[in-house]
């Protein structure tokens, strides 16, 4: 098709069902939420599911290589079922599987016995194969994706300011920025916290942070932590699927 001014068209906002990241501390209850979605079937990737009732594969034990993340997400594509969101549980159990796969494809003693990098790009190219697999069940399935990911405190280096550290999913930086360029909300999930102001006396005040028993999922970023979205999302929601998808909502946005 030629390009030209009569080609233009408003484009829409986006129906297809969210692909979503939420990374966190261990326990903070990123498996709970994604149980939380719907109709959830688990790709099970480290014991992780203890406590949980869910759909798994491998009846919840976590799966060896990525030959059977291949499968499964093979499965959800080809066969029938009424499954409405895959859950890949967690990316940095993943990743090592992925090196694994890169290695044994290339005759590679370990991800870096290539040197330069040049492991690591090849593991890029399979963590892009790994979302296209995601993507098509999304597309053709009609299936919410939800990647549950660790944190890790590391430095970042702004271009426009000092260095910081900062949480992020724990993971090598090729591969998160691929997920992160893939993903329509990146979540941070944390114990909710409120700032106590206490009298020290002469006049002074000290702040000091106090757990509420309560957990959140930050969606937007902050000097401290990665997070982002592409729906108009608060800084805060309580940890649940249902408040996510109440926030989603065109009418939650516009009011």
């Amino acid at each position: 098709m030629a390009i030209s001014l009569s080609s233009i068209s408003r484009t829409t906002r986006n129906a297809l069902p969210p692909r979503v990241v939420i990374h966190g501390a261990q326990k903070v209850g990123k498996s709970t939420f994604a149980a939380g979605a719907y109709k959830p079937i688990f790709i099970p990737l480290e014991d992780g599911l203890s406590g949980i009732e869910v759909d798994a594969f491998n009846g919840g034990s976590p799966l060896k290589t990525y030959e059977e993340v291949q499968q499964a997400l093979t499965a959800l594509r080809d066969q029938e079922h009424d499954y409405g969101t895959a859950v890949v549980d967690s990316t940095d159990w993943l990743e090592p599987m992925i090196w694994d796969y890169a290695c044994r494809r290339n005759g590679w003693a370990n991800i870096e016995a290539p040197g330069y990098g040049k492991g690591y790009i090849e593991a890029n190219a399979v963590w892009r194969e790994f979302l296209a697999g995601c993507n098509e069940l999304r597309m053709n399935r009609g299936m919410a994706i939800v990647l549950i990911a660790h944190s890790a405190v590391k430095r970042f280096e702004a271009p426009d300011s000092e260095a910081y550290d900062r949480y992020e999913l724990k993971m090598q930086k090729g591969a998160l920025g691929l997920i992160v360029e893939w993903a329509d909300a990146i979540l941070y999930a944390a114990d909710e916290v409120a700032i106590k102001k206490e009298d020290v006396g002469f006049n002074k005040k000290r702040a000091r942070a106090v757990g509420t028993g309560g957990r959140v999922m930050h969606c937007n970023a902050k000097p401290s932590f990665i997070a982002g979205n592409r729906y108009g999302l608060p800084d805060v929601l309580d940890l649940s699927w249902p408040a996510l998808m109440d926030a989603m909502h065109p009418a939650a946005q516009a009011a």
